[in-house]
């Protein structure tokens, strides 16, 4: 019998991923086949699996923690907004459409047969699933046909720990309130508490603890104090990798915050590189300083490009660019580099055209079919292999003898030329996501850098990301068992099943 836990928080951004990321790598070291799982989740960061599928970053990163091949079964819904009323929704790695809040609650029903499915399938292949719930576990008026948080607990009959986030204050109030908002055989299945990201001496929380477990009649299984992982951030659509201060930096590289942003843990392995301080800046912001100008992906690209123009940062792109910037587009933001972007089956908004910033010969018309697929090939002028994914709806078409290419990549068998780039001009441009994974790319690219500044190339470049990562997740679990009661976990995990 597949053994089962889920994570519900009492709000958003409480901790839940990570916290299933660490418990999945705890099971795989003790013996186990463990898998992650949830049902939905709202986000703009995705990934491919090496099906050409599909879904949210952070199962990949669970997955990767529990050492198992990521699968769309353990997200099989994934909603990306494209606006602050509507979604695409993909399922099970495929767009199935795009929808606003009242078309989607019509469909739940529809979805929770195929949550379910998808999940019945994934027990036959492991013997312990950690799932994860989406927000918050206490939203009254998402209760009905819910497939995400306590319904899908009732569904499978899963234990369930609640995480607060006690670094925004207010944790015991919200742990309070999620819990008697609760109807009886939903809080039957809450079975502990765990206390998250707190900064300070655990002896201070004694008292609260103590309370809060009489009030509930539910154990607090642990407090997990605040850790500094570098691993990507939670499915928020607020947050951004965090960019400590560098005062040694010799580089400066600007990443525009742009409303619909996408994939921007594009840029998170830059924070491991000791001569790159990262600038997170909205459009309202100044480009002054800036080394190399990024413009990430974009889920909406013609509406953010609007957005740009409104607060004039199209003018300040190309301020910094005639005063030497280096300027990169990923996705949606190499699209914005081009002379043109239509949209004509409104994939993403409403506007159905807008001029780019002018800086690439191309045009982009956003189709109906989306391509994801995983790829591995060659940045040509760094002449360095790269690896990475491919997620857009977009398909940029250049005038002959224009494109510049900036990678040669292998698609299907077929090595093709994708991106463009032109050194005088310090442009570049690629469909890759991931491209910075590849650090010996990176720091190429980022020599380049220094040498139009006068400085000299490094050679020292951070460990493989991905290794880092697997490095971060152990450390992540070796915390936990220090800090979680897992003789108790183990024991809700086990017991639980029997009953």
């Amino acid at each position: 019998m597949c053994k089962k836990i889920m994570l519900v928080g009492t709000a958003s951004s409480v901790g839940k991923s990570t916290l299933c990321a660490g418990l999945c790598r705890i099971l795989k070291e003790d013996g186990r086949n463990p898998a992650p799982f949830k049902a939905q989740n709202m986000s703009l960061n995705s990934g491919v699996t090496p099906e050409g599928l599909e879904m949210g970053r952070a199962q990949i990163l669970q997955a990767v923690a529990a050492k198992v091949v990521p699968d769309v079964k353990m997200n099989p819904v994934l909603l990306k907004p494209t606006s602050s009323e509507g979604s695409q929704v993909v399922l099970l790695g495929k767009v199935y459409g795009v929808v606003g809040g009242e078309n989607y609650i019509s469909m739940k029903e529809e979805l929770s047969l195929k949550v379910l499915q998808a999940y019945r399938e994934l027990e036959k292949e492991h013997d312990t699933l950690v799932i994860e719930g989406a927000g918050s576990a206490a939203e009254i008026n998402l209760r009905k046909n819910d497939f995400v948080n306590m319904g899908l607990a009732r569904m499978v009959d899963a234990p369930v720990l609640l995480v607060a986030d006690i670094d925004k204050g207010g944790a015991f109030a919200s742990i309070y309130g999620t819990v008697m908002l609760m109807p009886e055989e939903e809080r039957k299945h809450v079975k502990g508490i765990i206390i998250n990201k707190f900064r300070g001496t655990k002896a201070l929380l004694k008292p609260g603890i103590d309370e809060i477990e009489k009030l509930v009649g539910i154990p607090v299984l642990g407090v997990v104090p605040y850790l500094p992982l570098n691993l990507p951030e939670e499915d928020s659509l607020m947050e951004h990798p965090r960019a400590e201060r560098k005062s040694k930096a010799d580089l400066s590289v600007g990443v525009i915050k742009l409303p619909h942003i996408s994939n921007y843990t594009d840029v998170q392995p830059l924070l491991m590189y000791k001569d790159v301080q990262v600038h997170f800046l909205s459009p309202e912001d100044s480009l002054e300083g800036m080394d190399l100008v990024i413009l990430p992906g974009s889920k909406n690209t013609l509406k953010d490009l609007e957005v740009l123009r409104m607060a004039r940062m199209d003018e300040k792109i190309l301020k910094a660019h005639e005063e030497g910037a280096f300027l990169m587009g990923i996705c949606g933001g190499y699209q914005m580099l081009g002379e043109s972007l239509e949209d004509p089956h409104e994939v993403e908004s409403t506007l159905m055209v807008s001029k780019g910033l002018g800086l690439v010969p191309m045009k982009t018309i956003l189709e109906l079919r989306k391509k994801t697929t995983l790829v591995e090939g060659e940045s040509i002028p760094m002449e360095s292999p790269v690896m990475g994914y491919e997620i857009h709806m977009g398909r940029s078409t250049f005038q002959k003898d224009t494109q510049r290419p900036f990678l040669k990549i292998r698609e299907n068998g077929v090595m093709t030329e994708e991106g463009y780039y032109h050194e005088s001009q310090r442009i570049m441009g690629t469909y890759l996501h991931g491209i910075f994974d590849n650090s010996g790319f990176t720091r190429k690219l980022l020599n380049l850098i220094r040498r139009s500044k006068g400085l000299r190339d490094r050679s020292d470049a951070p460990q493989d990301y991905w290794e880092q990562m697997d490095q971060e997740l152990t450390h992540l679990a070796d915390t936990l068992r220090n800090t979680l009661d897992m003789e108790a976990i183990y024991e809700i995990l086990d017991e639980y099943s029997r009953d």
